[in-house]
């Protein structure tokens, strides 16, 4: 049953927190709570029974971690255990005595990365979510919900999954942070762009933060969102009364609270971390009279990447045309020799002089084309946050890009023949995405304005019949040769207008080609270019590294009251003298560190070998403060956690070139102070402890890197045999706090010197203190930044 049918007069309630209740109940620290699904099916079924009591509408199945990766660990199955989490919620619902309540079949992270971030393979991930989404369709379950998604890729799989393996409707949430960003960067904006375009019946926020934060993030969501929009979130964050973990908030602040982001207009509310059934029955008697809030359907043609989203309702957008092969021999030559950093550096000077969106063509003879669009745009978004344009005439190719396409792709393009859109159309309706539709069809490309709108509204009425909106629609009316049509630019133009003001949807064009065959091509292309922004334009597919483009378009943003106050302009043009960019292979080694370049990182550190400079040298004066300032850049949070990892992986390409000489002179590199790291006892999240791993080797430390699920006596004989000064504990369940508590107490006990520093998503500096930790790590870097001043390491 689709839970939209239910919200008829007032929001519907979900369920409140499992894994702390079966803790109550007794779960041992570090037991796996989806194994009470079969060893204590009774006390699963209590807690199903008592959150209806309280009145939620909606239990959600004991199943967050139930996948294989976790399940294998302890001898389980996923239809096994799923199936006896979904039987239990039945069970509770037949003591209830009211048919009408939802089980959601709830499907939490892996505790992965995904490539090119970490080591899940996108289709590995999409079979893991797969088979827990099978499982739950054939116990019962009347939808899937997935929670608790902190990376966009990830959630990606989970929803593709749900719906290519079930019939039953998707329901999704995501963890932000208190700026409203994800642990990859992305924004509410991306993130909403990306489940609506994958169909999901409504999305959210759930965990990570208290009710209250929550209140400040939710507007974002509801100006974005055209679904109803679900709110579950902590009861505040836990700390330790009276020796035992608790959460801060009660059940009737936790329900104002709630009642507030009801009348806010959160169709679904419910709790996560630390709410019982009595913060639920608040909630309920709290909200049992708020009026239902509508949820409209918003009308912005947005796009979106990891970490950045693109609306195209704010002024013109410049798409870089620099990545496709076209009259580029060297591009060509890079494709073939597949070299991929000339193409990365491509991309990485485009969005550096401006261009908000990158297209991505890569159709030459005589290579794989699909297999060199995956790899090019998986590759493209770790070292670039721009939205990408996926640009190919063939529909395999567009289908295996966009499926491991990491946010909501502009999708370059279908055209008004059937066979196009009956190719075309049903990819974007699958995966998402904004379609450029080209105005042309069987009969060639109409001579005349009129008829290129025609063909424009054929697209259009077509793309609806897929379900796909007008708003994820943008129309070229194509660029012709002037050289060779004289009336070529007045009927693109005259068609633009036409278009925008007759269909209402929005514009592109691919500029350069109007000046084909002319001298001095950029100043016609900056005229005709300027002329279709006065005529509405809404995107200009163009070389953002020619000057007279780029001057056109600040210009007509200054003129056209897009840049307020001229800030932009002013800041831009006001004594600034151009700077000349590197190419891809004359890059400083800072420079290819900062951009994320494995290859040019090793070349550079080679160069500046060979011109004499002693390896220890480059590691203090380049390497060094090259990912200083990508720390603090993360640390701003005007570096996201993708470009860290690939600035990581070039400065380690960088250090093995380095070693290599160190070795070859007799020469040795200080050792670095050992450092324990450990995900503790019943924790398989090993997300944070990976990162943590890799910028503290980054930064010259021996990591001893002992895995997940450790125990505490691991953790201990670990830290003595090494004779370590620190230890890293990282935790992502609540479940599984007690375990770092244990481990930090049995090292008081065993290695009163050594100084502990934890981490985790469900952490907080106070509650780090109460447990006896010396210091909280809030992210990774500031784990980085405690291991250097613990051993006053610069």
């Amino acid at each position: 049953m689709n839970p939209i049918s239910l919200l008829k007069s007032r929001p519907l309630i979900f369920d409140g927190g499992m894994g702390t209740m079966l803790q109550a109940a007794g779960l041992p620290a570090g037991a796996l709570p989806e194994s009470w699904n079969l060893e204590r099916p009774e006390v699963v079924e209590q807690i199903h029974l008592a959150y209806l009591q309280a009145g939620c509408d909606i239990i959600t199945t004991n199943t967050f971690g139930a996948n294989a990766l976790k399940m294998e660990l302890c001898g389980l199955a996923v239809d096994q255990v799923a199936s006896a989490a979904v039987a239990a919620a039945k069970r509770a619902i037949e003591r209830y005595g009211q048919p009408d309540r939802l089980i959601a079949f709830d499907i939490g992270p892996t505790g992965k990365l995904l490539k090119p971030l970490g080591d899940l393979e996108f289709e590995r991930a999409v079979e893991l979510f797969g088979e827990m989404a099978r499982a739950g369709e054939r116990a019962g379950a009347d939808f899937i919900h997935i929670e608790t998604m902190s990376d966009t890729l990830e959630l990606k799989a989970a929803v593709l999954a749900a719906k290519e393996c079930t019939q039953l409707p998707v329901t999704a949430t995501v963890i932000f942070d208190e700026s409203g960003k994800l642990l990859t960067g992305g924004d509410a904006a991306g993130v909403v762009a990306m489940l609506e375009g994958l169909g999901v019946a409504a999305l959210g926020m759930n965990c990570g933060l208290g009710p209250v934060q929550m209140t400040k993030l939710l507007p974002e969501l509801l100006a974005r969102a055209s679904v109803p929009v679900i709110v579950n979130p902590n009861a505040g964050m836990p700390v330790i009364r009276e020796g035992k973990t608790c959460f801060e908030v009660g059940p009737e602040e936790f329900a104002a609270t709630m009642e507030e982001l009801a009348e806010l207009g959160a169709a679904f509310i419910g709790g996560c971390c630390g709410t019982t059934p009595e913060h639920i029955r608040a909630v309920a008697q709290r909200c049992s009279g708020i009026k239902l809030k509508p949820f409209t359907a918003k009308n912005e043609t947005v796009i979106s990447s990891y970490g950045r989203s693109v609306s195209f309702d704010n002024g013109p957008i410049v798409i870089g045309e620099r990545i496709n092969p076209t009259g580029k021999p060297r591009l060509k030559q890079a494709l073939r020799e597949g070299d991929l950093e000339y193409i990365l550096t491509a991309g990485i000077s485009q969005q550096q002089a401006g261009a908000q969106v990158l297209d991505v063509n890569v159709g030459l003879p005589g290579i794989d084309e699909r297999q060199a669009m995956v790899r090019v745009v998986t590759e493209l978004q770790g070292v670039v946050d721009a939205p990408l344009q996926i640009d190919t005439a063939s529909s395999a190719v567009m289908e295996a890009a966009l499926r491991v396409y990491n946010g909501k792709a502009l999708v370059n393009s279908v055209n008004g023949k059937r066979e196009s859109m009956e190719a075309v159309f049903p990819l974007v309706a699958k995966y998402g995405g904004v379609v450029v539709g080209l105005t042309l069809d069987e009969a060639g490309i109409p001579e005349t304005a009129e008829g290129r709108l025609a063909v424009a509204k054929k697209i259009v009425d077509t793309a609806r019949q897929y379900g796909i909106d007008k708003k994820d629609i943008m129309i070229d009316t194509l660029t012709m040769t002037i050289s060779s049509i004289p009336d070529a630019a007045r009927v693109t133009l005259d068609a633009l207008e036409l278009v925008r003001r007759e269909l209402g949807v929005k514009t592109v064009l691919g500029v350069s080609n109007v000046s084909f065959g002319l001298p001095c091509r950029e100043f016609v292309n900056a005229a005709f270019y300027t002329m279709a922004l006065e005529r509405g334009l809404g995107a200009a597919i163009l070389n953002p590294n020619a000057e007279a483009m780029m001057n056109a378009y600040h210009a007509f943003r200054a003129l056209w009251g897009y840049d307020e106050k001229c800030a932009d302009y002013i800041g831009r043009y006001s004594g600034v003298v151009p700077e000349t960019r590197a190419a891809a292979g004359d890059c400083s080694l800072r420079d290819a560190i900062l951009r994320g370049l494995r290859e040019r990182s090793r070349a550079a550190a080679g160069e500046l070998l060979s011109q004499g400079q002693e390896p220890l040298a480059i590691i203090s004066q380049e390497l060094v403060p090259a990912l200083d300032e990508v720390g603090r850049g993360f640390e701003n949070k005007t570096v996201f956690l993708p470009q860290l990892l690939m600035s990581a992986d070039a400065a380690r390409e960088a250090f093995e070139a380095l070693k290599a000489s160190l070795a070859a002179s007799g020469e040795k590199q200080p050792a670095g102070e050992k450092i324990v790291l450990a995900t503790v006892k019943g924790d398989i999240h090993d997300i944070g402890k990976n990162i943590v791993k890799v910028l503290l080797e980054n930064y010259g430390f021996q990591v001893i890197d002992l895995g997940r699920d450790v125990a505490p006596e691991r953790v201990v004989d670990a830290a003595l045999e090494n004779g370590v000064r620190l230890v890293g504990l990282s935790a992502l369940m609540t479940t599984t706090v007690e375990s770092m508590a244990q481990t930090i107490h049995l090292l008081r006990e065993r290695a009163p010197g050594v100084r502990v520093m934890v981490g985790g998503a469900v952490l907080t500096a106070d509650y780090a203190g109460q447990i006896g930790a010396d210091f909280y790590g809030r992210d990774a870097m500031s784990s980085v930044r405690y291991a250097e001043e613990l051993f006053e390491k610069k």
